[in-house]
């Protein structure tokens, strides 16, 4: 764990344990990074959307300020959480403006559009949403890996440790989610229910 890890990790700590003077330490330290993400998602949408990534990143926050809740763990915990909330905006936004139709603005994308290496394609995340969530009901941690690895932007290691598996399931599960998920988006009309091999 890096310096910036490990302080990032700290002031969560403080912040969940009351401390508020933790959540002005720790937002410059983390912004970048969800900014940084929320732009690789915006520039991958398939479709124009009206959130720009400033937006995106401050309606994430927002969430997250709310969520008195949540004991935080760790740097990757965070960043765990901005990936759910993410995506629960960029589906909302998408849903709402109508692509959620069959035939009314969707269109399958392959999986290198869903690899996060591939930063110049343009996805649907309805259908990207619609594919994790069917993926879900058969292997509910692939789904998971998925979503860290994508919208979170964690690397093998720090998935892992969300999820509390060795580095080796989450390389695995991630090439088995992803081959799942190729076939899912392909041929969003055929039997998914068959999970993976």
């Amino acid at each position: 764990m890096s310096d910036c890890d490990h302080r990032v990790t700290e002031l969560l700590k403080k912040w969940c344990n009351g401390d508020e003077s933790a959540l002005d330490q720790l937002t410059p330290m983390v912004y970048g990074e969800l900014h940084r993400l929320a732009g690789l998602y915006m520039g991958r949408e398939s479709h124009r959307s009206a959130l720009q990534t400033t937006a995106l990143v401050n309606e994430a926050y927002l969430h997250i300020v709310d969520c008195t809740n949540i004991s935080w763990q760790n740097r990757a915990h965070f960043f765990a959480i901005c990936a759910r909330i993410m995506r629960r905006i960029l589906v909302d936004v998408a849903r709402t403006r109508g692509y959620a139709k069959r035939g009314g603005g969707t269109r399958t994308i392959s999986l290198e559009e869903v690899a996060p290496v591939s930063r110049k394609r343009r996805i649907d995340f309805v259908a990207l949403d619609d594919a994790l969530t069917s993926l879900a009901e058969v292997d509910p941690r692939q789904s998971r890996i998925v979503e860290l690895r994508f919208f979170g932007g964690l690397s093998v290691e720090e998935t892992a440790e969300v999820l509390k598996v060795s580095d080796r399931t989450v390389k695995r599960e991630w090439r088995l989610a992803k081959e799942w998920l190729s076939k899912a988006l392909i041929r969003p009309c055929c039997d998914e229910s068959r999970g993976p091999s």
